[in-house]
C-alpha cells in the first residue's frame, strides 16, 4: 500500500529541510526537538498518573531519567526505555510521549533514560550508560513502584540498546524493539527500496553510524549489531515492530526471525503505510496512532504473560 496519506504533509515539510547528514550534530538535535517537542500540541500529550525526574547511575556518572507511573494503584511491571535518534540525537523530551503511551496503555512504570550521545561520546559510552541504568532499575523495582517484572523497550537506536541489554542482563522479562537497528552495515532490500523520502534516509543512517563508531570498531560486534550474536537461545520474549517504508525494516524482521529460530517467543508486526518514527506521529496520523496502540497492546500481552 502507499505511504499513509496523513503523513504526506509531514514528509513534504521535511523535504524542505537540509539533509541531516549535512548538518552538525547540534543542528540535527535542535531540528529533531523542533519536529517532536515543538510540534507536539498540548491536547496530544498522553495523560499518565505521575511523572518524576530522577537520576540513575550511568557508566561514568549519574544520568538524568524520567519515571512515568500509570493512574491507579500499583505495583506494576517496569520498563526501562531508551530513546531513538541514531545514537546522536534525541533526549527525554523528544520521546516523552512515547514513554507516556507505553506507561498508560501497557499499565507499566516506565523509566526513560538519558544516555550519552555520539560523536562526543562514541561507542560504547551510550550503551554502557543504558546497561548501568538498567541494572540499577532492576535493583530498585520496588521503590520505583514496580513488581519484580522488568522489561526493556526502545525505538531505532534505543531498540538496538534494548536488544543488546536483553542479551547481556539476566532476568529481563520482555523486550519491545520498535523499528530497531540490529545489523548496522547489513545489506537489505529495504535499505534500497526506502533509501530516500521516508523520514529516515539511508544517507542519514550512515551518518549516524559514522558518528557513533570509532575507526577501530568492528560493526559486526554483537554489541553494535545484535543480530550478529553467536547465540540468541534463552533470550526473553520479544515484540518486534517494523514499518513498511523504513530502511531498517528488513534488519528488524531478520532479528525477529533469528530470535524465533533460536526458540524465543516472538511477535513480529510490520505496519503497512508507516514510516520510521511513526511512534511519535499519532498527532499527525490516525493510522500511526492506531499502529502504535496496537503495538503497545502486543507488548502489554507479553508483560502480562
Amino acid at each position: 500500500m502507499p505511504v499513509d496519506e496523513a503523513l504526506a504533509p509531514l514528509l513534504q515539510l521535511l523535504e524542505l529541510s537540509p539533509p541531516m547528514a549535512e548538518q552538525t550534530p547540534d543542528d540535527a538535535r535542535n531540528g529533531f526537538r523542533t519536529l517532536t517537542v515543538g510540534f507536539r500540541k498540548p491536547e496530544n500529550v498522553v495523560a499518565v498518573g505521575s511523572v518524576e525526574d530522577i537520576e540513575v547511575p550511568g557508566a561514568e556518572g549519574p544520568r538524568n531519567a524520567r519515571v512515568y507511573r500509570p493512574e491507579g494503584k500499583g505495583p506494576w511491571p517496569t520498563v526501562a526505555m531508551f530513546h531513538g535518534g541514531g545514537f546522536v540525537i534525541g533526549d527525554l523530551d523528544t520521546h516523552d510521549n512515547m514513554a507516556r503511551s507505553i506507561c498508560r496503555r501497557a499499565k507499566a512504570v516506565v523509566v526513560s533514560v538519558d544516555y550519552r550521545l555520539a560523536p562526543e561520546h562514541k561507542f560504547p559510552a551510550g550503551l554502557d550508560d543504558a546497561l548501568a541504568a538498567t541494572r540499577w532499575i532492576q535493583a530498585n523495582l520496588a521503590s520505583l513502584g514496580g513488581t519484580d517484572t522488568l522489561a526493556v523497550a526502545g525505538d531505532s537506536a534505543g531498540g538496538n540498546f534494548s536488544a543488546v541489554i536483553a542479551q547481556e542482563v539476566p532476568g529481563i522479562a520482555a523486550q519491545f524493539l520498535i523499528y530497531p537497528a540490529t545489523d548496522v552495515t547489513g545489506d537489505y532490500p529495504s535499505r534500497v527500496e526506502n533509501a530516500t523520502g521516508y523520514f529516515l534516509d539511508e544517507s542519514t543512517a550512515r551518518w549516524f553510524i559514522a558518528n557513533y563508531l570509532n575507526e577501530t570498531d568492528d560493526p559486526d560486534n554483537p554489541r553494535i549489531s545484535p543480530l550478529q550474536a553467536e547465540s540468541l537461545v534463552g533470550l526473553p520474549p520479544a515484540v518486534v515492530v517494523t514499518a513498511e517504508f523504513d530502511p531498517l525494516r528488513d534488519e528488524g524482521e531478520a532479528y525477529a526471525a533469528a530470535l524465533e529460530k533460536a526458540g524465543v517467543d516472538v511477535t513480529s508486526r510490520r505496519y503497512a503505510g508507516m514510516i520510521h518514527g511513526f511512534f511519535d506521529m499519532g498527532g499527525f496520523s490516525p493510522g500511526a496512532q492506531a499502529a502504535l496502540d496496537d503495538a503497545i497492546d502486543l507488548f502489554a500481552d507479553v508483560l502480562d504473560s
